[in-house]
C-alpha cells in the first residue's frame, strides 16, 4: 500500500517556522511535480494552510527524503524542520488525514474550513497530475468520513472558528461594535466569515482591501461595504477601528510606518488588529506601537479555548466514526493487494497454458495420437502449476512451519488430514 504523511502544524511548530514552509496556491502545481520527482513517489498532494503544511504520499517512500525535500525547497534549516515535524505511515497516516478532514486536529475543534482546504489540495494535485488511484481512494474516504461526522455529531453545529474567535476578541476591545469600522484585508473564505460574524454583532461599516478590486467588490456587494485596492491601504487605514488580515501574500502588506501615520491621523484612538495569515500580513513590529492591539493566529488559541468545551462532548462520537471509516478503508486497500496477487498468479498460469497448448497443437500437426497429446498436456500443466507451491510446502514441512502448512491446506481447499505433501 504505502501511505505516508509528514509535516508540521500549530501543535508542533511556532508560527515563524510555519511561515517558512508554507506554500502559496500559485506555487503548488510546480512544487508538487518537483516533490514527486525528488522523493520518488508516483503520487503526492500538499495541504498548506495558516496552521499546517503537510505532504500526503502514496507508494513506498523514505520519510527522511520527504522532509529533506521540504527543507530544500524552502531553504529552511533542516534540524529545525526535523525537530518540529511528525511522520505517520500506513494506518496512522490514514487516520491522521481523516482526523484533519473532520476538524479534530484543528486549532478550533471541528472548524469546517479545513475540509474545503483539503478538497482544494486534492483538486490541485489532480490537476498537476500527482494524485492517482491510491490518493484518490484516501481523499474520497476522508471526505465521506468527514461528512458523516458533520451530519451525525454536533461537533460543527456551534459557530466556533478562527473568524468567530477574532470577532469575539474585537468585542472585548470595543464592547459595542455599532459605531466601529472594520478594514478586512483579503477577500477569501476566512475574511467572508469574519465579515458575517462582525455584521451579526452590529458592526457599522466594512471596508475590504484586496489585490484585485473585482474580488473585493463581490464581497462588499454582499455586505454593502466599500471595496479598495491593497495599494489604497496607507490612505484608508486611518478610518478603521478593527483591522483583520488574511491574504496569500508572501510578504507583509501592512508595515509599522503606515500604521504610525494612521494613529496620528486618528489622534491615537485605539486600533484592534488580527493577523490570520501565514506568512504574516502585518509586520510584527506594529504590535510595539501604543494604542495598537495586535494578535496573530497563535494568540487566538486562548480566546477560543472556552468555546471548545461545548464541542468536546461530540469528540468521542466523531472518533468512533473515524475508526469505522478507517477500518472500512484499510479492509478495501488490503484487499487490493490480494487482487494484484491473484492477477499476477493468473497471468503466470495463463503463460504456462499458452505455451503448453502451443506445444500440443504442434504435436497434433505432426500426427501424434490425440489421446497421447491430451494426456501429456494435462500432465505437464498439472506439474508446472504445482511446481512452485510444492517446493514451498516441502520447505515449510522440513522447517516445522505447521501454521504455514495449515494455511496452505485452507488456501488449497483441502479437507483431508494430515496434509500429504507431494
Amino acid at each position: 500500500m504505502g501511505y505516508l504523511t509528514t509535516g508540521i502544524n500549530h501543535k508542533t511548530a511556532p508560527i515563524n517556522l510555519r511561515e517558512q514552509v508554507a506554500f502559496s496556491q500559485e506555487q503548488l502545481p510546480e512544487a508538487l511535480r518537483d516533490a514527486r520527482q525528488y522523493i520518488r513517489s508516483k503520487e503526492v498532494a500538499i495541504l498548506s494552510t495558516c496552521n499546517r503544511t503537510e505532504l500526503y504520499c502514496a507508494n513506498s517512500v523514505e520519510p527522511a527524503r520527504v522532509l529533506e525535500w521540504l527543507t530544500h525547497y524552502h531553504q529552511a534549516e533542516a534540524a529545525q524542520v526535523s525537530e518540529h515535524a511528525y511522520i505517520y505511515s500506513e494506518q496512522e497516516a490514514v487516520r491522521h488525514i481523516m482526523r484533519v478532514a473532520c476538524g479534530l486536529d484543528s486549532m478550533v475543534l471541528g472548524e469546517p474550513q479545513i475540509l474545503g482546504q483539503i478538497k482544494s489540495a486534492y483538486a490541485i494535485a489532480r490537476e498537476a497530475g500527482t494524485a492517482g488511484k491510491l490518493l484518490n481512494r484516501l481523499f474520497q474516504q476522508s471526505f465521506s468520513t468527514a461528512k458523516q461526522v458533520r451530519t451525525q455529531t454536533t461537533i460543527g453545529k456551534l459557530p466556533v472558528s478562527v473568524a468567530y474567535a477574532a470577532t469575539q476578541l474585537a468585542k472585548q476591545i470595543f464592547s459595542d461594535l455599532s459605531e466601529n469600522t472594520a478594514l478586512l484585508i483579503g477577500a477569501g473564505e476566512t475574511i467572508q466569515l469574519v465579515a458575517r460574524h462582525l455584521l451579526r454583532q452590529g458592526l457599522k461599516r466594512i471596508i475590504v482591501a484586496n489585490r484585485t478590486l473585482e474580488r473585493a467588490q463581490i464581497l462588499t456587494d454582499e455586505f454593502n461595504g466599500t471595496a479598495v485596492l491593497l495599494s489604497d491601504l496607507p490612505h484608508i487605514i486611518k478610518e478603521a477601528d478593527i483591522v483583520i488580515a488574511s491574504t496569500a501574500s508572501q510578504t507583509p502588506v501592512l508595515g509599522k510606518g503606515t500604521v504610525e501615520k494612521a494613529l496620528k491621523a486618528r489622534k491615537h484612538r485605539p486600533m484592534f488588529m488580527v493577523d490570520i495569515a501565514v506568512p504574516r500580513d502585518i509586520e510584527p513590529e506594529v504590535g510595539e506601537l501604543s494604542d495598537i492591539f495586535l494578535y496573530t493566529v497563535d494568540d487566538l488559541h486562548d480566546v477560543i479555548e472556552d468555546n471548545l468545551q461545548q464541542r468536546q462532548g461530540a469528540v468521542e462520537h466523531a472518533e468512533s466514526i473515524i475508526e469505522s471509516g478507517l477500518l472500512t478503508f484499510m479492509t478495501q486497500i488490503r484487499s487490493l493487494d490480494a487482487v494484484t496477487l491473484l492477477r499476477n498468479y493468473r497471468e503466470n498460469c495463463e503463460q504456462i497454458r499458452r505455451q503448453e497448448v502451443e506445444r500440443a497443437m504442434q504435436a497434433l500437426i505432426q500426427g501424434i495420437d490425440p489421446e497421447e497429446v491430451i494426456t501429456r498436456l494435462a500432465h505437464t500443466l498439472t506439474n508446472k502449476m504445482m511446481h512452485s507451491p510444492s517446493i514451498q510446502l516441502k520447505q515449510a514441512a522440513a522447517s516445522g512451519q505447521q501454521e504455514r502448512l495449515d494455511w496452505a491446506k485452507e488456501l488449497l481447499g483441502l479437507r483431508e488430514s494430515p496434509l500429504e505433501v507431494p
